[in-house]
């Protein structure tokens, strides 16, 4: 019997200060009421914070640098099993990636931006992808964890038979409508044409840009705003945070959607609903 599942993903942007600010965090996951709830940019050591909501099950991964990037997964469900970025970087060296490839990948891969979870109908899996940062100072680490973590996801549908919801932080608007000023934007860090090439290539690869299918003309929906500039009261926002979902799952989607009306973070969260 199939089931009626929600999802949801924020990038927090340091979960300590999300815990302190009102409404908290765990409020705001209260009324999110999602079966799996994801988070990006915990920015958090194992200890640092306690988390209590109750009835989920949670997954952690910290990154080796104190103070950076981060990711968790709370979930209603038990998974059957987690893995983490070293899985990324171990299919990248099985898709063949140079050395140089995969020495950068490696470095991303102590950064705590993967926890992937296997449940008995589908691969839930949460990424922050690795930010190219300004002038495309770090491209070279994006491009290969990009190829790294779409042999990654490939990789668990092949050995388990199995879909996958992937979501969080991917760190690129990939079409013009997905953000303010895309002209002013074009080849900055998140709007390059290598960030967004490699996006169409996962797209491609057998994944659907859930929001896209179900709003594929809305203009105006962002999922992060600058802090400068008055950006968020502005609506001056970027669409970086995705679920894609597997092709053979997208006829399933119910819904998906930007809840711009929480507020915590320099990112909203995004929803989908599926049945599985």
């Amino acid at each position: 019997m199939s089931q009626l599942y929600r999802f949801a993903s924020w990038n927090v942007n340091g979960l300590r200060a999300v815990l302190k600010k009102e409404p908290s965090f765990t409020e705001i996951a209260a009324e999110l009421d999602a079966d799996i709830l994801a988070i990006q940019e915990t920015k958090l050591q194992q200890g640092q914070a306690e988390i209590d909501l109750p009835g989920y099950h949670e997954v952690w991964s910290y990154a080796e640098r104190k103070g950076y990037s981060g990711t968790a997964v709370f979930t209603r469900e038990e998974p059957l099993s987690v893995r983490h970025a070293d899985a990324v970087l171990e299919a990248g060296r099985n898709a063949g990636l140079s050395d140089d490839a995969l020495e950068l990948v490696a470095a991303a891969a102590t950064e705590g931006r993967v926890c992937a979870l296997e449940f008995e109908r589908f691969w839930f899996v949460n990424v922050y992808t690795p930010n190219a940062q300004n002038e495309l100072a770090r491209i070279d680490v994006r491009m290969a964890w990009d190829d790294a973590y779409r042999a990654f996801l490939l990789s668990l549908e092949a050995e388990t038979g199995k879909p996958v919801i992937t979501c969080g932080d991917f760190n690129v608007a990939h079409n013009e409508i997905d953000l303010k000023n895309p002209k002013s934007n074009r080849g900055n860090a998140g709007f390059s044409d290598e960030e967004r090439a490699k996006f169409t290539k996962l797209l491609e690869a057998g994944y659907t840009d859930t929001f896209r299918m179900v709003h594929p003309d809305l203009e105006g929906a962002y999922s992060w705003w600058s802090y400068r500039f008055n950006a968020r009261k502005n609506n001056a926002g970027w669409r970086i945070d995705y679920f894609l979902v597997s092709d053979a799952i997208a006829g399933r989607v119910h819904s998906a959607g930007i809840r711009n009306d929480i507020f915590g973070s320099d990112h909203c969260p995004v929803t989908l609903e599926i049945e599985l």
